[in-house]
């Protein structure tokens, strides 16, 4: 009977809609009630705590957390983000910097204390990184990456063997006639540069460049393995620079 009381009295307080404005008549009904509104009080209480705890303070460590991160990431995160939003600008950019401190380097290496930078000569290289090597390394990378896509030995081997008998000469070919054009030789003279130097030039490249193709293709992404391979370029670039400033063939 007294659960049954107690039920009733649970009935009538909710119908009344108690909790919101009602109130009890008989004292079973007012202590059974009072004990009710306290406890939805206490709930309510614990719950506007609860969310207090765990929203705003949640929110104030998410934002300091990206904060900090992004705060340590600095030139990096820049730089990488630039990479996400203009792939190839930032390849091509890259790399005719680089190709620029190699040239630079080389002229520091190879003339007297006396002689100054040669200006002229680090802007044909910049311009070849630029318009040239930037912009070919990313359209060779994107494609090795999707006929090759895998990462395995056998693929790897195979994008050094395309990357050393394909896309290695033509670039290397290029750069001979293209800085050769601008020193204002002619295409006999192009030629013979090209008969001297070219064989040689991918002779020693067979010593660096598989383990630098290697490694990029091995180990690196394919968004950042014009970034890989323009570093390795940076030594090589050095001695590449080195050749292409010879004197020109004597014609006979």
């Amino acid at each position: 009977m007294g659960g049954a009381s107690v039920k009733s009295t649970a009935k009538r307080c909710v119908t009344a809609n108690f909790l919101s404005k009602g109130s009890c008549t008989n004292q079973q009904q007012q202590r059974f009630c009072t004990s009710t509104r306290s406890s939805h009080n206490i709930k309510k209480t614990r719950d506007s705590k609860a969310s207090v705890f765990l929203f705003v303070p949640s929110r104030s460590f998410s934002e300091s957390s990206y904060s900090n991160s992004k705060s340590k990431l600095g030139l990096l995160g820049w730089y990488m983000g630039k990479l996400n939003s203009h792939p190839a600008t930032t390849k091509t950019i890259t790399t005719s910097l680089i190709y620029a401190a190699s040239d630079m380097t080389a002229q520091m290496i190879s003339s007297q204390s006396s002689d100054s930078l040669d200006a002229i000569r680090t802007l044909r290289m910049a311009g070849y990184g630029f318009v040239f090597l930037g912009p070919s390394q990313h359209l060779w990378f994107n494609a090795m990456s999707r006929a090759l896509p895998k990462r395995d030995m056998l693929s790897t081997l195979a994008k050094i063997f395309l990357g050393q008998g394909v896309y290695g000469p033509v670039n290397t070919t290029l750069f001979f006639s293209y800085n050769a054009a601008l020193q204002g030789e002619n295409g006999g003279e192009i030629t013979a540069r090209l008969k001297r130097d070219l064989l040689p030039t991918l002779v020693n490249g067979l010593l660096y460049w598989p383990i630098c193709d290697f490694a990029t293709y091995k180990f690196t992404p394919v968004h950042l393995q014009p970034l890989v391979n323009s570093t390795c370029a940076y030594a090589w670039t050095i001695y590449l620079t080195y050749m292409a400033s010879l004197k020109k063939v004597s014609s006979p």
